[in-house]
């Protein structure tokens, strides 16, 4: 891909800069508000859409955890960006199909949703382990805040959450990170949060170990923060918008 001139470059590595720095001074804002000072949450750059160059130059600004959320795109930026030490997060709505591919790459799966992508994740971790030695893969039980759970921007039911839970736990290979929520549509974020804060504590309850939430993006950081997020996944407010593909 044609990365532009010189000036191109350290124009757009200039804004990528600027936009990084005021989303982390909103974070560290959000960390004081809430009173969780030295908490604080995992940045992930949510990179879909856009080029290999711009990660390059986020990894050259720091940034260690990137998000994408189609497994093609995914694994070819991985594959091509493989010696900057980064943490992929796959934040999208996965195909069991899909799995193999996925545990070559990804460090952390923030949607699972179903008992059957559970055991295809599984048998594709046991096989990358034998093949690589890879370690294992963090997984987030994706979870609907919505009151017609999976309808609108995927997840469970809460009252699913342990089954998988206990599923994941038991599974050779995988980790169970915690949970993971977009807050839904014409909503109250802190509301959404408040709610995915006591589907938390239930699961921490029966796992010490799922401490982890995986929520907030570049419009409900701060009441994500407000509610114990320990992952944040930003895109747009760093990156800018998609670019044209056309």
């Amino acid at each position: 891909m044609n990365e532009g001139t010189v000036e191109d470059n350290a124009e757009r590595m200039a804004d990528l800069a600027e936009r990084l720095a005021a989303v982390q001074r909103r974070i560290d804002a959000a960390v004081q508000d809430a009173g969780r000072a030295g908490e604080l949450p995992t940045l992930i750059v949510v990179t879909k859409f856009h080029p290999a160059a711009d990660i390059r130059r986020l990894a050259a600004l720091g940034v260690r955890d990137v998000g994408e959320n189609r497994d093609q795109e995914a694994s070819a930026k991985a594959a091509e960006l493989a010696g900057l030490g980064l943490n992929w997060h796959f934040v999208g709505q996965l195909q069991s199909k899909k799995a193999k591919s996925v545990v070559k790459y990804a460090h952390a799966l923030h949607s699972v949703d179903r008992l059957a992508l559970v055991d295809g994740l599984e048998r594709a971790i046991a096989a990358e382990q034998e093949r690589t030695g890879r370690g294992a893969l963090d997984c987030f039980i994706q979870v609907s805040l919505d009151d017609d759970a999976g309808s609108h921007r995927g997840g469970v039911a809460a009252a699913e959450v342990p089954l998988l839970a206990e599923r994941l736990s038991a599974a050779a290979g995988l980790e169970l990170a915690g949970v993971m929520a977009v807050a839904p549509l014409g909503t109250s974020p802190e509301a959404a949060f408040e709610k995915l804060a006591a589907i938390s504590a239930a699961l921490v309850a029966e796992h010490p170990g799922a401490t982890a939430i995986s929520a907030g993006m570049s419009q409900d950081l701060e009441a994500a923060i407000r509610f114990g997020a320990t992952h944040l996944r930003i895109g747009s407010d760093i990156l800018g918008s998609r670019p044209d593909v056309g």
